[in-house]
């Protein structure tokens, strides 16, 4: 599993490309990775997270102390399979894991 820093990031599409040109089954923690060619990705749904960073900025600008708010840990997770990655691959992927899928990119 590639962990994505801003490095990685902005080097996503040339990261999946290499992966797929020494066929290299991988797998990322940013759906970003996975829309760039990566074969799948599994992480926190980042726009839950921009919206409880919302909520957070909310409180402390209505007054509330940032060391009294409580430390919150994601509660929703993104599962996005690149199917045109798996074929070029040649990696089949079992129909139980697509169902599964939140997002199948064709």
């Amino acid at each position: 599993m590639i962990s994505a820093g801003p490095l990685m990031f902005a080097n996503r599409a040339r990261i999946a490309s290499l992966a797929q040109k020494h066929r290299l089954v991988s797998m990322y923690t940013q759906q970003d990775f996975a829309d760039a060619g990566g074969l799948m990705a599994y992480g926190t749904a980042a726009a839950e997270g921009w919206q409880r960073a919302a909520t957070f900025v909310d409180k402390i600008l209505k007054g509330a102390r940032p060391g009294d708010l409580p430390v919150e840990q994601p509660t929703k997770f993104e599962l996005v399979i690149n199917l045109k990655t798996s074929k070029a691959l040649g990696v089949t992927l079992p129909p139980s894991l697509l169902r599964r899928a939140d997002r199948v990119i064709q």
